[in-house]
């Protein structure tokens, strides 16, 4: 089983992955939520946490739905 710490890692390389898949930048995906390049290198980093409103948002502009990211978390795929 693993801790909320390695599902908060594996959330935040899922969604690294799909920003590059994306062929986006920190900033090219920052600027489409209208937040500052560190918004994203934080919680690509893991030094800040987001909420489902956030998660939702994130992955809209990556072209996933948030069933389909959640399923993807859940089976630790990346």
């Amino acid at each position: 089983m693993n801790t909320i710490h390695d599902r908060y890692a594996l959330l935040a390389l899922l969604l690294r992955d799909l920003r590059n898949q994306s062929d986006m930048t920190q900033t090219d995906l920052a600027n489409a939520l209208g937040k500052p390049q560190s918004y994203v290198s934080k919680y690509e980093s893991g030094e800040r946490r987001l909420d489902l409103i956030e998660l939702s948002d994130l992955c809209s502009v990556l072209g996933i739905s948030l069933y389909d990211f959640v399923s993807l978390l859940e089976r630790g795929e990346r």
